[in-house]
């Protein structure tokens, strides 16, 4: 099965493909869709709505793994992340791409079986869980990676 896990964000949205099978389970791509920060939020939104449905079309993914919001300090991110994952939601639903939310804690839960686990944590486990070829340097990106890998964890599609 092939899954997107994604990361939202406004100024960065992180994305990993991966394939999940008895024998082993593979990173295809990974990266992360970035928008100019003097941009208008619609701008940006339409260039994160753009690039989404590309890399879908491109790699045609069964699922998505999004994460959801859970908290913020900052009220002024919380609503262009949140608006950010209503464009994400919508792209899927449209392309017809089944999803599923989990929080950072369920994501890290799954991953490390801590739910407060650091983000390094979190990406030495993913480093052990997948086949891949370069492990991407973004925190978004891991982060992706490792949201794709909690949905195989949680439907128990392999054991990673």
């Amino acid at each position: 099965m092939r899954i997107i896990g994604i990361d939202p964000g406004t100024a960065i949205v992180g994305y990993g493909i991966i394939d999940f099978n008895k024998e082993e389970s593979k990173l295809i791509t990974s990266g992360s869709i970035q928008t100019e920060k003097g941009k208008p939020d619609s701008t940006r939104l339409y260039e994160i709505h753009q690039d989404l449905k590309l890399i879908i079309k491109k790699y045609e993914p069964k699922v998505a793994s999004v994460e959801k919001l859970f908290f913020f300090k900052n009220q002024k991110t919380v609503i262009s992340v949140a608006q950010s994952r209503g464009v994400i939601l919508s792209v899927l639903e449209g392309e017809k791409i089944e999803i599923f939310e989990y929080t950072p804690m369920e994501i890290k839960l799954a991953i490390t079986g801590y739910g407060r686990a650091t983000k390094t944590q979190v990406a030495e486990m993913v480093k052990k869980m997948i086949k891949y070829e370069k492990f991407p340097k973004l925190d978004d990106t891991a982060d992706a990676i490792a949201a794709a890998i909690c949905h195989n964890i949680n439907y128990g599609v392999i054991n990673v």
